[in-house]
């Protein structure tokens, strides 16, 4: 349900709605609130203790704006927010420092994740030289899954783990190509939803559903409503 709640305010980010990012921010802080109640009441901790939590995240890890680290650029900025992170983790962690990839949280939509990871190890020099190299790696992600279905089309964990090394790799590349994965395909959901809606909406003006019409048909109208959009 929070996620949901979450996703409702990437909704109203994105369609710049901002009456409905303000209800929408509303059921998300009642979330806040409703937990931190919750754990009050188990004497763990209060909303007080949330505020003052990110509070003195915030003041810790931003030395150049509340300490005297002299830090010009966003570039700088980072580099010393991810050390001063660093710092904190190898505290809490005596079995040794910490993966650099700990962090990316394992419950955010996977193309966000795999953006992530990718991100956090290209900081390191683990990356890339260039898009036209991660290119190159999704023609052979594809031919992999090409001989996997043709080889073994029953081995659904096989055809599994290569469909995921194809949309891990098309992740990383949009990455280099400085394009947000999930934004992209979220921007694909919504173009088939106008286009198929075109289809629904011009067979019921001809009195047909969609179970009685051909896929020819329906192809057709889905040509119509991708040149309606260019046009």
């Amino acid at each position: 349900m929070t996620i949901e709640e979450a996703y409702e305010v990437l909704e109203a980010i994105e369609n710049h709605d901002m009456d409905g990012l303000r209800h929408e921010l509303g059921d998300l802080l009642f979330h806040v609130v409703f937990y931190s109640q919750m754990a009050k009441e188990r004497g763990q901790f209060t909303v007080d203790d949330v505020i003052g939590y990110v509070y003195n995240k915030l003041v810790r890890r931003h030395p150049h704006v509340f300490g005297d680290v002299d830090a010009s650029t966003s570039d700088e900025v980072l580099r010393n927010w991810e050390a001063i992170k660093a710092a904190e983790k190898a505290e809490r962690s005596p079995d040794g420092p910490p993966s650099i990839l700990e962090g990316v949280s394992t419950k955010i939509p996977a193309l966000l994740e795999a953006y992530q990871l990718t991100e956090r190890a290209s900081r390191v020099g683990f990356d890339w030289a260039k898009a036209q190299q991660v290119m190159e790696k999704v023609d052979e992600e594809i031919q992999e899954l090409k001989e996997t279905v043709v080889e073994s089309p029953q081995d659904r964990e096989r055809v599994k783990e290569e469909i995921g090394d194809l949309l891990f790799v098309v992740a990383n590349l949009a990455r280099l190509l400085e394009v947000d994965p999930e934004l992209a395909l979220r921007g694909a959901n919504r173009k088939f939803k106008r286009r198929f809606r075109h289809i629904e909406v011009e067979l019921n003006k001809r009195g047909r559903t969609l179970e009685e019409s051909t896929l020819e048909e329906m192809d057709a109208l889905w040509d119509e409503a991708k040149r309606f959009e260019v046009g």
